[in-house]
């Protein structure tokens, strides 16, 4: 299990990064699948999403030392069947990301900076966003917001959310790592969220729990 993050912070969240280097026989002689979860499985096509589908069910069960079974809602949002953790899950490329807790709602987004944010920006980059003007940086400040949005979007249950209308950042400057605040705007509430971000390689998380 190629674990390159497992982190306990004091506000009862656990955060894991994996990097998948299993194949897919390996990964499924760590887990107890139910007929549904084969079922699941055995529609993805590709094997990659398998590897990736997978991977998400021996994480969590590393990182909560039990086997577990993943449910979703109407909206694809995560949660434990039994409701004993809080679950936000992502990934990209051949990174895993769970972001889990007890009693507080998470959300958590890990994206591998490719070179095609710029090209996107307008679908959720807002006027009272504050985008860095030093080139080098741009793209990671870019990341940094899309990932922001995409955790904000998660820990409120994926519901009635424009990534350029309902969420906006505070302005700050792109560090390795650092605290931003977003705020949540649409009919269903006006609040504000902490959100931690770091820079893992060419990859970015950003996560959040309330």
């Amino acid at each position: 299990m190629a674990i390159i993050v497992n982190e306990n912070f004091e506000c009862a969240c656990q955060l894991a990064v994996w990097k998948i280097t299993e194949r897919l026989d390996d990964l499924l002689s760590r887990v107890t699948l139910t007929r549904n979860e084969l079922d699941t499985l055995e529609r993805f096509s590709f094997e990659p999403r398998k590897l990736e589908w997978l991977s998400v069910r021996v994480l969590l069960n590393e990182m909560t030392g039990k086997e577990h079974t993943i449910g979703y809602n109407g909206n694809h949002k995560p949660y434990i069947i039994g409701n004993s953790y809080f679950i936000s899950i992502s990934h990209s490329r051949d990174l895993t990301a769970i972001l889990l807790s007890r009693d507080k709602k998470v959300g958590i987004d890990l994206e591998y900076m490719s070179h095609r944010i710029g090209s996107i920006a307008h679908k959720f980059i807002n006027g009272d966003d504050v985008i860095t003007t030093d080139e080098e940086q741009r793209k990671y400040h870019l990341y940094i917001h899309w990932c922001a949005k995409e955790a904000l979007y998660k820990i409120c249950d994926k519901q009635n959310i424009n990534f350029k209308e309902n969420l906006t950042l505070d302005p700050f400057e792109p560090m390795e790592k650092g605290v931003i605040l977003g705020r949540v705007h649409n009919r269903m509430r006006n609040e504000p969220f902490t959100m931690n971000y770091f820079s893992l390689g060419n990859y970015v998380v950003v996560w959040c729990c309330k």
